[in-house]
């Protein structure tokens, strides 16, 4: 019994100099803090100059010297001129300008006034690039823009009829149609028959008529497809048959074959261009 209350005087003791360390230490803390001076703003800046022995015995010279102090603390915030950030103004973009292409040469026409194929494919394209390179140089702007044409042509090469089918730009249109008007003298038309083609003129700074592709010009036209289920509503109905492919005989293959001109890469170039652009990039 005695143990036991021994102990548990032991234990007491024990726990009341713990609680007054704790409390000591508590204490000391808390009297001995200081809180960070705060730095005053910069209006509010005092100089403190520290003296030396033989500057006490110069009062006058202190005195100036603190004054010049305090008047500059004064003037220092109206005197401060802070010069203006100058105003960023976008820079002047150019416009994009494309000049025109060169007029077509006498061996292009000389080509072009020979070659059959798909309705005179190359009189066609070097008809376009006559009247471009007449245009003049196409500026970025309101007057951009493309014009379709329907032209009809006599077998001499003389022009028949010029009909607009839609334009984009009356500008582009009436620059057009003053080249078309003072073109000079065509040759005869390739097959010696009325030629009648559309044929749409580019007057941007962006898109160019590139040089056709004629390495396929002696494969048949593929059908046009029509709704096999197609009806008027009173005749019997009927399903209509496919239309096949037409061949070439092989004269007339051979005939072809001699009138294709060389490939070039700026052809596969325009015509790998035209591709992505009916079909997409991403394809």
């Amino acid at each position: 019994m005695r143990a036991d209350l021994r102990l548990n005087v032991v234990a007491i003791s024990f726990s009341l100099v713990l609680h007054a360390a704790v409390f000591i230490l508590a204490s000391g803390y808390q009297f001995n803090y200081r809180s960070a001076e705060k730095k005053p703003p910069p209006s509010q800046i005092v100089f403190t100059q520290i003296l030396s022995p033989s500057q006490e015995v110069a009062p006058a010279r202190n005195k100036e010297l603190l004054s010049a102090a305090e008047s500059l603390i004064t003037k220092a915030p109206n005197s401060i001129q802070i010069a203006d950030s100058p105003s960023r103004t976008p820079p002047v973009k150019e416009p994009a300008t494309m000049a025109a292409p060169p007029a077509p040469s006498a061996e292009e026409w000389a080509f072009a006034a020979k070659y059959t194929n798909k309705n005179s494919k190359g009189y066609r394209y070097i008809w376009g690039q006559q009247v471009r390179s007449m245009m003049g140089t196409a500026v970025e702007g309101p007057d951009q823009g493309f014009v379709r044409f329907r032209i009809e042509i006599a077998p001499d090469g003389t022009l028949v009829k010029l009909e607009t089918i839609w334009t984009t730009s009356t500008v582009a249109e009436q620059l057009a149609r003053k080249a078309v008007e003072s073109m000079p003298p065509l040759p005869p038309t390739p097959t010696g028959k009325q030629l009648i083609f559309e044929k749409t003129v580019s007057f941007t700074p962006f898109v160019s008529d590139g040089p056709p592709s004629y390495k396929d010009d002696c494969l048949p036209d593929p059908p046009a497809f029509r709704n096999p289920f197609a009806w008027d509503g009173k005749s019997p109905q009927v399903r209509a048959e496919p239309q096949k492919f037409e061949k070439l005989d092989p004269q007339a293959m051979e005939d072809c074959l001699r009138q294709l001109p060389r490939d070039s890469i700026e052809a596969e170039m325009a015509r790998d261009q035209r591709e992505m652009e009916r079909w997409g990039w991403s394809r």
